[in-house]
């Protein structure tokens, strides 16, 4: 299938303008790459969405590969070279009928080689179309990262005495085509960890020199857990290659260095922010992975739901006033914002941001990187960003006196101001503003909401199992139940004794029993009742009663209610939050 053939498809299908397909004809003629690889590059259209059209023409089915369920027995009919070369991989092997998938089903060289391999193995064929993401997933079960880092190490001949420059340089060049085919050894390494950080879900990575060995760990739903282990001589050439990528001094080693640099994989966008930090034996690296897939999330995937849901779409609704998000370091406060600032990113409206660093990018928003190094602070950046006739500001995080203050005349003025604060719940925000020397009669014409929230690991939802909470669990669930508010016992489905659930781990979740995080929340809105407190002699005990008056859903409740949902661990969630 030609580029013509299937541009003009898109175009007949309405996927794609007749002008856009000429500017996608044009960038593929300049770059000498394929329409449809620029189509991925530059997000014109997603691969599914390409995939299926492939399909219609070629009256092909498309499937979407579930990676975890090729056996290992499947993956062996088809020889590693052959899936690279070709771009056919494995599915699975239904009696005699070898199913197979192809990212390019028209080739004849590819349609031959997998006639062959049938032939050999005595097998009929059965053809699906796959995006080339999934191709690649597939091809990774040849070769695992521990596996592929193993061989890049051997490449190294470390004994001998590798000059540096060489674990860098690329070996050979495909003249032709004038890519790199074969990568230097530490190329290798640090592009297959990124790999595996993206596929694993891994929200960062954490290379740490020991006194004999290079220690590679990911964090994936909270948890660090090592993956390999490196040679210590390799560590010098494993760090270099990260700055030379983020684009840091590689002689400065004494100081701790912050950068950040993007590539694409698994034809995706994905965004590395990397710190240097110097110790004794070496500098160790922290690498967050930034994949807008898993970072980017409506409020509902993160878990806001219930009355706190419906009090923070009514506060951004208003047409002035402050949402402040609390809660300890690495909690989502950040990610919260984020899917509140896509609520709030519409035409009409001019969304500002102010951030340190920015995580991701949003298409529409003004976000802007703060430098104190430079004086660009986020009290100096938010007394620009009011020249800018913001609608909404969006302030990284309330760090001093004068951004507090900044901050409340700016929602004072018009301007709604999404922002985080760190305190250990909801009801330390007013306390906290007052300690920063926010005037207490300023904080009930500012503020809308107080939201605080923690992460907590969600469960895999194909091997989880309910249990009947032990006897100490019952109690606790009853007592917090008990202590919700009318309206909310109203909605309960939950009746004593009181099922929980276990997970025992299965392919889908890597034998971990959770998959992925999810937020837990509690929040509460400025009254009339509140007014008067803070006009008062506010203290954090008269604040959490009007919050309970409020009907107020505790950190602690919530979590409850998303562990008798099945969604989490009731110990996890007991574990995060404490009892009032």
């Amino acid at each position: 299938m030609d580029d013509k053939t299937l541009l003009d498809a898109l175009i007949g299908e309405s996927l794609i303008s007749e002008e856009l397909a000429q500017q996608i004809r044009q960038d593929a003629v300049q770059s000498g790459k394929s329409a449809e690889d620029v189509m991925y590059e530059r997000n014109f259209l997603d691969e599914v969405t390409v995939a299926e059209t492939k399909s219609k023409i070629l009256g092909i089915p498309y499937k979407k590969v579930d990676v975890g369920k090729i056996s290992d027995e499947t993956l062996k009919l088809i020889p590693e070279e052959t899936a690279s070369t070709y771009n056919i991989v494995p599915l699975s092997l239904e009696g005699k009928t070898l199913v197979a998938g192809m990212v390019k089903p028209w080739d004849n060289r590819a349609q031959e080689a997998l006639r062959f391999i049938a032939k050999q193995s005595q097998l009929n064929l059965g053809v699906y179309i796959i995006t080339p993401t999934d191709a690649e997933l597939v091809m990774r079960r040849y070769s695992p990262y521990e596996t592929e880092v193993e061989k890049a190490v051997r490449g190294i001949n470390i004994k001998s005495g590798t000059e540096f420059s060489e674990m860098l340089r690329p070996v050979s060049i495909d003249e032709e085509h004038e890519t790199v085919t074969e990568e230097a050894p530490i190329i290798k390494i640090v592009s297959s960890t990124l790999k595996a950080a993206v596929e694993r879900g891994a929200s960062d990575i954490h290379i740490e020199p020991q006194r004999n060995r290079v220690r590679i760990r990911f964090r994936v739903d909270g948890v660090l857990s090592e993956s390999t282990s490196l040679p210590i001589e390799l560590h010098h050439a494993i760090v270099s290659r990260v700055k030379i990528l983020s684009s840091l001094k590689i002689d400065e080693t004494r100081i701790p260095q912050d950068g950040r640099f993007r590539t694409v994989i698994f034809n995706r966008d994905i965004d590395f922010r990397v710190s240097t930090f110097p110790t004794p034996v070496g500098e160790k690296v922290v690498i967050r992975v930034l994949d807008p897939t898993i970072g980017l999330k409506s409020i509902d995937a993160l878990g806001l739901s219930g009355k706190t849901a419906e009090l923070t779409k009514a506060a951004i609704g208003e047409p002035f006033g402050m949402v402040l998000i609390t809660g300890p370091t690495g909690s989502g406060k950040t990610t919260t914002l984020y899917a509140l600032l896509q609520m709030l990113n519409k035409e009409e409206t001019n969304v500002v941001s102010l951030e340190d660093p920015v995580e991701y990018f949003i298409e529409g928003v003004s976000q802007s990187q703060v430098r104190p190094e430079i004086g660009y602070t986020f009290a100096s950046g938010l007394r620009q960003i009011l020249r800018q006739d913001p609608d909404t500001i969006m302030v990284g995080e309330i760090r001093d006196n004068e951004t507090a203050e900044l901050a409340v005349h700016a929602a004072l003025t018009g301007h709604v101001v999404l922002a985080t604060l760190h305190t250990n719940d909801a009801v330390g925000v007013i306390p906290r503003l007052i300690d920063m020397e926010v005037k207490p009669f300023l904080i009930p014409a500012a503020l809308n909401l107080m939201i605080s929230q923690r992460l907590i690991r969600k469960l895999c939802d194909k091997c989880k199992e309910a249990v009947t909470a032990v006897d100490e669990v019952q109690d606790i669930i009853k007592k917090e139940l008990d202590a919700l508010s009318d309206s909310e016992k109203v909605k309960l489905k939950y009746k004593a004794p009181y099922k929980v659930y276990r997970s025992k781990g299965c392919k889908e979740c890597n034998n971990k029993g959770t998959s992925g995080r999810i937020a837990i929340f509690e929040g509460f809105e400025m009254t009339r009742e509140l007014e008067q407190i803070v006009n008062a002699a506010p203290t954090e005990g008269k604040i959490y009663d009007e919050a309970r008056r409020q009907g107020m859903v505790t950190l602690r409740q919530d979590g409850i209610l998303k562990a008798l949902d099945g969604k989490v661990l009731i110990e996890e969630v007991l574990r995060e939050t404490s009892s009032s």
